[in-house]
């Protein structure tokens, strides 16, 4: 039965993919086979796969959901892109799974996107919500010289952590997109020029509006990627 739960344990994933993850002591609502959180649109999201050295890499990941979201609880699935050999798509193949998680904190978001972070948990200590799921591959193509796969993504079991009320700083959202544009700095098929621009933007809002967190962010973000030098 798919939904909320009190706390009781889901049942074995289908696939060594998502391997078991421990039980969430600080878990606000327990969720079986379904998503903790709404879904719409594209969902930006933190996914942690499981590698061969038996640690957990941990990535940037969009998620799109059908036509009119998706509500908590849903068990419907959800699809999402791998571009390129990452480690992401590797792990995908070889565990069928991971660990997907919501995450509110900046810095989390630009350590997923643009550098290689792994960790000997699951589940991050900044994630509000996760839900470990399936993927299977249902689609690939190449865009460009970039080989580009498509995974359908099954919820199994999560959790919701914490609640907050929500709020809204510019700052956090330039960051976001700000990974997407450093993502692509040496991708072909996009300006550089342009991308660079963008950064710039992004960079004058973080420093307008932006409070401790997002300024750390986007200052790892600018020692990663060097963009501030290629201009």
């Amino acid at each position: 039965m798919s939904g909320r739960s009190n706390g009781s344990k889901a049942g074995d994933a289908d696939s060594d993919a998502a391997a078991e993850v421990a039980t969430d002591a600080g878990a606000v609502e327990r969720y079986e086979s379904s998503w903790p959180v709404a879904l719409d649109g594209v969902t930006e999201s933190v996914v942690t796969t499981l590698g061969p050295n038996d640690l957990w890499n941990v990535a940037a990941l969009g998620l799109h959901a059908s036509d009119g979201g998706l509500s908590p609880g849903s068990a419907a699935t959800v699809d999402a892109v791998t571009w390129g050999n990452t480690r992401t798509r590797r792990n995908f193949h070889q565990r069928g799974g991971g660990v997907v998680q919501f995450v509110t904190d900046p810095r989390t978001f630009v350590d997923a996107a643009l550098t290689i972070r792994e960790e000997p948990e699951p589940v991050l200590d900044s994630a509000d919500a996760w839900v470990r799921v399936t993927a299977e591959r249902v689609d690939a193509d190449t865009a460009g010289d970039t080989r580009r796969e498509r995974w359908r993504l099954r919820p199994v079991d999560g959790a919701v952590r914490r609640r907050r009320p929500f709020t809204i700083n510019r700052a956090f959202y330039a960051v976001v997109d700000a990974t997407v544009a450093a993502s692509r700095l040496d991708v072909d098929g996009y300006d550089e020029t342009d991308l660079l621009d963008r950064l710039a933007y992004f960079a004058e809002t973080v420093e307008t509006c932006g409070g401790r967190a997002e300024r750390e962010a986007f200052a790892r973000l600018t020692r990663e990627t060097g963009w501030r030098d290629r201009r």
